[in-house]
């Protein structure tokens, strides 16, 4: 699967098209207690690392020239800080009217942010999220709220956004969780279903993938919170090789240099190079971490995504709570992140009105799971040994989020606003050189819990 591509004219006097393809590389798991389900099953929801290599397959040969690279696969615009939050971040076209499902989704994600902010700020009793408004040049922003080292909250960000622009294949491949196998060029955005060139459009809410919200507690037998739900548009139909390379301002600097005829005459038996098919889906999730269990406390927890579920369909949570044990796997730990919660991604096999009304009822749903749980343990005494092991955990859910996390590996890889990806790691978080708690102990309790995923209810 090429993950860009570029025109090259380089030193050496020749003219060529570079394809770099991702060769997946595995990583062994420490000799642990196996979970109940199977690695190659948890796996395969996991995103493969990846390394490129370049391949030249044409070369022409061509006085010496300076190098010049021209990258086909782009990102998004860079953000600019505004002042004051907008009624919408949507571009002002007729797809993105009131009645869209874009524009709802938007409503439906900026309500959530304020209903859980005013949550987590009574919680708290005293301290207030720092917002940061920003948008970008060719259509859409954010609005990223943190909260950090209040009397209950070590760090809390609850972030939403709406973005445009264009999507390089590794990129598209993180967001979709495609296999390797599969063989796309660079995404265009495209706004409201209307074609155009390098033009597809796509919004995220409360988004691991761009944005995400992620309570982190002081008090070690608080739990932390991560959910995130968002709403996906695509336009790419499948675009020969040769066609792609005549787009307007490819053609300008080919013919400028003197080029385009040979080079395309070359390309022109060449296969089709696949794009993104057209489509949109639904994803999202809510999962708890604690440090420490208190099973009335998860029983509670996943009640509220059982209920918020069985609204839609009965098959929803055990579809989706197996998803989330899948999905949050820490694979050189063999263990998972946490006690899970609900996971779905992709998700358009489903009637769309039916499928924003359900990201809708968890998105509601996530103060009524949670925040019953901060008041009944927020002020629980602890001591040093309880600190330690939370700050342990804190590290399990650094490395998630940093090796596997399809939102944080996107937004990485797309040039998105640095901080709203990173905001989902802990203040503090620790590293001790072959800790194993005590069998038996509440330490060990939690550990076996994310190694041997439980049914809660």
């Amino acid at each position: 699967m090429p993950a860009s591509a570029s025109i090259s004219l380089s030193a050496s006097s020749s003219f060529s098209l570079f394809l770099t393809s991702p060769i997946s590389s595995s990583s062994s798991s420490p000799n642990k207690p196996k979970s109940s389900s199977s690695s190659s099953s948890s796996s395969a929801f996991l995103p493969k690392r990846t390394d490129t290599s370049p391949i030249r397959f044409l070369s022409i040969s061509k006085p010496e020239r300076r190098r010049l690279v021209i990258h086909s696969a782009m990102s998004i615009e860079k953000e600019t800080p505004e002042a004051q939050r907008p009624d919408t971040f949507l571009r002002e076209d007729s797809a993105s009217s009131s009645s869209s499902v874009r524009a709802r989704f938007e409503k439906m994600i900026r309500d959530a942010q304020d209903s859980v902010c005013r949550a987590i700020e009574a919680a708290d009793g005293g301290a207030r999220f720092k917002e940061d408004v920003w948008s970008r040049p060719g259509g859409g922003g954010g609005i990223s709220r943190v909260l950090q080292d209040g009397a209950v909250w070590e760090k809390a960000g609850v972030n939403v956004s709406v973005v445009y622009g264009v999507m390089p294949p590794e990129a598209y491949r993180a967001a979709k969780a495609e296999s390797v196998d599969h063989k796309s060029g660079p995404v265009p955005f495209f706004a409201a279903g209307v074609s155009s060139v390098r033009a597809w459009e796509f919004s995220f809410g409360f988004c691991s993938q761009f944005r995400g919200v992620v309570l982190h507690p002081k008090n070690p037998f608080a739990p932390t919170l991560h959910f995130n739900y968002r709403y996906f548009e695509t336009d790419a139909p499948q675009a020969n090789l040769a066609a792609l390379l005549q787009s307007e301002r490819i053609s300008r600097i080919l013919w400028f240099l003197g080029q385009l005829s040979a080079f395309v005459v070359g390309l022109s038996n060449s296969a089709d190079v696949p794009g993104a098919p057209r489509q949109w889906w639904f994803g999202g999730g809510t999962d708890l971490t604690p440090a420490y269990i208190f099973e009335e406390d998860v029983k509670h927890f996943h009640s509220v995504q059982k209920s918020a579920c069985d609204k839609f369909d009965p098959k929803f949570y055990p579809r989706f709570k197996k998803w989330c044990d899948d999905y949050f796997y820490i694979k050189h730990r063999d263990e998972r992140r946490g006690l899970g919660g609900i996971f779905f991604d992709d998700l358009n096999d489903y009637d769309q009105e039916m499928l924003l009304s359900f990201a809708t009822e968890c998105a509601n749903s996530v103060i009524p799971a949670y925040i019953p749980i901060i008041e009944k343990r927020k002020n629980t005494p602890f001591n040093d040994k309880h600190k330690a092991w939370q700050q342990l955990r804190r590290g399990r859910y650094v490395e998630f989020n940093l090796v596997y996390d399809r939102g944080t590996t996107f937004g990485l890889k797309t040039g998105g606003r640095i901080e709203s990806i990173l905001v989902s790691l802990p203040l503090t978080a620790r590293w001790e050189y072959d800790h194993k708690p005590e069998e038996g102990s509440e330490e060990w309790k939690l550990l076996d819990a994310c190694i041997n995923p439980k049914e809660w209810i």
